[in-house]
C-alpha cells in the first residue's frame, strides 16, 4: 500500500507542476488565459494519463509494451491539448479540429477491441497514424483554405499531423518488438 500511496504522491506532484505552467504565465503574460475550466480538463486529463500508464505498469512486464504504450499516450495527450488550447487548423473554435476525435476513438476502440494484446496495440497504433494524416486530407476537401482559415497554413498542418502520425507509428514499432520479445 505504501507503494501505491508512493505513486499518487509522485503523480499528484508532476499534476501540478504541470499545471503550474500555464498559472504562471498568466500571471506575466495576457496570452495565457485559462479558466477554472480549463485547469479541471487539463487536471483530468493528466490524472486520466497517470492512471492508464499505471495499470499498464501494472499488467506488464515487457519494456516495449511499455514504451509503447507511454508514448502512445503521449501522442495522444498531445494532440488533445495542442487541439484544445490553439486548434492545429486555423483557431480551437475551426469545426475541422473535431475531426482529430476520430483518432482519440480509433486508439480507444482498438485497444479495447483487441483487449490491450501487443499484437492488437501494433494495428491499432498503426491505424491511428494513418487516421491522423488522413484528418488534414478529409478537411481540407470538406473545408478548403477560402473557406475557413488554415493557420499555421496546409502545409503547417499536414507537418503537424505528421508528427503526431510518427509518434503513433513509433508506437507501433515498440509494440510490435514487444511481440517478438
Amino acid at each position: 500500500m505504501k507503494i501505491v500511496a508512493k505513486r499518487l504522491l509522485i503523480w499528484g506532484a508532476v499534476i501540478l507542476c504541470l499545471l503550474m505552467i500555464p498559472a504562471l504565465a498568466m500571471r506575466y503574460t495576457t496570452e495565457v488565459r485559462w479558466d477554472l475550466s480549463d485547469f479541471i480538463l487539463m487536471g483530468t486529463a493528466l490524472s486520466v494519463l497517470g492512471i492508464l500508464y499505471e495499470w499498464v505498469g501494472r499488467s506488464s512486464g515487457n519494456k516495449y509494451y511499455k514504451m509503447g504504450f507511454g508514448l502512445g499516450l503521449l501522442g495522444l495527450f498531445l494532440l488533445f491539448w495542442v487541439n484544445a488550447a490553439v486548434g492545429i487548423i486555423g483557431n480551437e473554435g475551426q469545426e475541422a479540429n473535431l475531426l482529430y476525435n476520430v483518432v482519440f476513438i480509433v486508439a480507444a476502440l482498438g485497444s479495447l477491441f483487441s483487449r490491450f494484446s501487443a499484437l492488437g496495440m501494433t494495428r491499432t497504433m498503426g491505424v491511428a497514424a494513418l487516421v491522423q494524416v488522413l484528418v488534414p486530407v478529409a478537411a481540407y476537401l470538406l473545408w478548403p483554405p477560402p473557406v475557413i482559415s488554415w493557420s499555421p497554413g496546409v502545409s503547417g498542418v499536414f507537418l503537424i499531423s505528421a508528427f503526431f502520425a510518427v509518434l503513433y507509428l513509433v508506437s507501433a514499432y515498440l509494440f510490435r518488438r514487444a511481440v517478438i520479445n
